[in-house]
């Protein structure tokens, strides 16, 4: 057996997590590197790398791995994967999102809502999820689907209305979200304070974990709820937005830690109007030099506890499959502070 000293560079490794204080057996050979989610020490076991596929998660600090040989037996390779489906911690319950509905101003607004199977008990988290304009809650719970990647939390996925679009549908045959505060009655504000309003009615909520994040249209609502509901919420992930416009000028709203997720191909929200986005919240935030965060990922470290991360991709306007682990690590680490 080897015993992790140090984290890997998980650019590259993204199959190892064993802690030591609960020990999960998971296969390498002595010439590759091992990584896990804190700087303890880590056993593994030794084993071609292509048998551990899929067995775990990566750390994210892009630090060498050190392996120093430890005493003890050599599993046969015909039980590694018994001694995996053994000792691995087990899975948390996912409940699948159900049909709610919210009245707001006389108007019936529906969507989804998933409950944690197991609340913790100081109260669940809560993540807001805004599909795109055109889009529906079904497909965002789909393509997000934070309420697995994050199943301790409750996650809403609220379903827009017919909106008329500022880059696309300027009719308004398509569900979306307003743009701006006092725009269509500020009908979608009203649902995130009714939303919020049950959730605390019906639910024992952690107040310092209240997050959203959204894609297009919902990424760019996602920018004005922390221009006009900041107070409320933790943290931001929006994808694929433009949202400079919305945030106003420094001392008037609230830093609050931010991931973007932009596409370098994006001819609808071009990348470069998103790079204007990041630099205002970067500015905001007063978000310094970056550092590596995540494969692909940047962070933007901040003195008022406001860091701003990166995503950028390779790809188009389409939400890209790998953002959601990382939006849901992001939400996960950034609560409010200075509430008991």
């Amino acid at each position: 057996m080897y015993q992790c000293m140090q984290l890997c560079d998980c650019a590259q490794w993204q199959w190892t997590i064993a802690p030591k204080s609960r020990p999960l057996l998971v296969l390498h050979d002595t010439k590759t590197r091992a990584c896990g989610s804190s700087p303890r020490a880590f056993t593994i076991l030794s084993g071609p790398p292509e048998e551990a596929a899929g067995v775990g998660l990566c750390c994210p600090e892009g630090k060498e791995a050190h392996h120093q040989e430890m005493p003890g037996p050599r599993l046969p390779p015909a039980l590694w994967f018994l001694a995996v489906a053994v000792l691995a911690p087990p899975a948390a319950a996912v409940s699948e999102p159900l049909p709610v509905t919210w009245m707001v101003d006389g108007v019936a607004r529906d969507g989804l809502l998933a409950l944690p199977a197991a609340p913790p008990a100081a109260g669940a988290p809560v993540v807001l999820v805004f599909h795109g304009h055109g889009g529906t809650a079904r497909n965002a719970a789909r393509s997000f689907a934070l309420h697995r990647h994050w199943p301790e939390a409750i996650v809403v996925y609220p379903q827009g209305l017919n909106t008329p679009g500022r880059l696309t549908d300027p009719e308004g045959r398509r569900p979306g979200w307003q743009h701006a505060a006092g725009e269509l009655g500020d009908r979608d504000l009203k649902l995130v304070d009714e939303v919020l309003a049950r959730l605390r009615q019906e639910h024992r909520v952690d107040e310092r974990r209240i997050h959203a994040t959204g894609h297009s249209n919902g990424g760019g609502f996602t920018y004005l709820l922390w221009a006009r509901r900041g107070g409320v919420f933790a943290s931001f992930a929006p994808s694929a937005a433009g949202g400079a416009a919305l945030l106003a000028a420094r001392g008037r709203i609230e830093p609050r830690p931010v991931l973007h997720v932009a596409g370098r191909a994006d001819a609808l929200v071009t990348f470069a109007a998103q790079e204007r986005t990041i630099a205002r919240v970067r500015e905001l935030n007063r978000a310094g030099l970056g550092e590596p965060w995540a494969p692909g990922c940047t962070i933007h470290p901040s003195p008022v506890g406001a860091p701003v991360v990166t995503f950028v991709h390779k790809g188009g306007h389409a939400f890209p499959a790998a953002a959601p682990p990382l939006i849901a690590r992001f939400l996960r680490e950034h609560p409010r502070t200075g509430l008991p």
